[in-house]
């Protein structure tokens, strides 16, 4: 990674099933349109990518393990024709373990991909069966172990905790699973609900409990110590890593620094703009088959004062916090200077830590997170 490298992330907005708990732009009817999209995707990043320094690629989603290989292939082979990728650059590719097989892992380690993010969610059938997902324990477990003969030696699983009918016990039994496979990254997310998901419906009908903060709160505590004492470091809020192996694609988004959003739905931050693609996957394909770009759906100019807030806010999720230093020389200011009240309000409240010119959230701080954040706010 640079001062002038980018991230890239491209949406793969294609599922062959929604998730009960999913908001995330995604269409399970349209697997027709994955042809169309990926030639449709190849002329924004001609248009959008040439010429960049890229430090990390992403193919997130959706599911974009319903790519063929050879689609892979040829989106690789786009963006390495006409944009420079550093030595050793994080390539990551987002898989659900029901679309996985060994010759498709291998086809994937052979193109280059040399990071995976497995959806596991849960080691529980019957919590697999109420998010929706198409996998069962055991596939998952297979899968990764499949990913390992396919010669990934850098994999993360992603973990739902906080829900409804769980315990701490329960939620227990899912981290020691998790922990006998090894994984050198692990990313926890506590479940959280739209208005406009099926789970959301299920909760408020109420044939699902509402989720208990409390026990989710137990649950992410639990997490930080088991974690701990099997070496894992905890670099950010709901990430822990082996030494090493902390997620550069996701530290430039923690870090406030440049990165391109690409396909439906992808969201960017280059030169100062904030930047959003079209959600409507058929205005998308309309558009680029037609050799023109779809407007915007966000279009924002971020000022110096909004730079600060959110480089504060988004550093403060990482466990090194904010250093006074960093800052000055970002943004010509002090950092203690500046917010001098809202820093001597949260150390007092438990939430901030201060010494030596850094200020990071204490443990208290991470269960209560945005009760910090929005102190920062211009």
């Amino acid at each position: 990674m640079t001062q002038n490298s980018l991230a890239l992330y491209m949406h793969f907005p294609f599922c062959l099933k929604k998730c009960g708990y999913c908001s995330f732009i995604s269409y399970p009817d349209k697997l027709e349109s994955v042809p169309d999209y990926v030639n449709c995707l190849k002329k924004e990043i001609k248009l959008r990518a040439e010429g960049l320094c890229l430090h990390s690629l992403y193919f997130g989603g959706g599911t974009p393990s319903l790519l063929s290989p050879s689609q892979v292939a040829d989106i690789m082979s786009s963006i390495q024709t006409i944009s420079h990728l550093l030595p050793g650059t994080e390539i990551t590719f987002e898989a659900n373990p029901g679309t996985l097989s060994l010759p498709y892992l291998e086809q994937l380690s052979g193109l280059g991909i040399n990071r995976l993010s497995l959806g596991i969610q849960s080691f529980s059938d019957a919590e697999l069966t109420m998010l929706g997902r198409l996998h069962d324990a055991q596939q998952a477990r297979h899968i990764y172990k499949q990913a390992r003969t396919a010669g990934f030696d850098n994999i993360n699983l992603d973990l739902i905790y906080g829900l409804p009918h769980s315990t701490l016990l329960s939620f227990k039994a899912n981290l020691s699973e998790m922990l006998k496979l090894e994984p050198e990254h692990i990313s926890l997310y506590g479940l959280t609900l739209e208005e406009d998901t099926p789970m959301y419906l299920q909760v408020q009908k109420g044939l699902l409990p509402f989720m208990d903060s409390e026990i989710a709160a137990d649950q992410y505590q639990l997490a930080e110590e088991m974690l701990e004492s099997a070496g894992y470091h905890h670099y950010e809020i709901s990430n822990w890593a082996k030494p090493g192996y902390e997620s550069r694609h996701n530290l430039t988004y923690w870090q406030n620094r440049s990165y391109l959003g690409l396909g439906v739905a992808g969201h960017s931050f280059f030169q100062n703009w904030r930047t959003a693609n079209t959600i409507d996957l058929d205005e998308y394909l309309l558009c680029w088959q037609n050799n023109s770009s779809p407007s915007p759906s966000e279009n924002i100019n971020v000022d110096l004062a909004n730079q600060l807030a959110e480089t504060i806010i988004l550093g403060l999720r990482l466990d090194k916090g904010v250093t006074a230093e960093d800052i000055e020389a970002r943004f010509g200011t002090c950092v203690m200077d500046m917010y001098y009240p809202q820093i001597q309000e949260c150390v007092e409240l438990g939430l901030l830590e201060e010494h030596d010119g850094c200020i990071r959230l204490t443990p208290r701080g991470r269960l209560l997170s945005n009760e910090v954040f929005w102190r920062f706010l211009p």
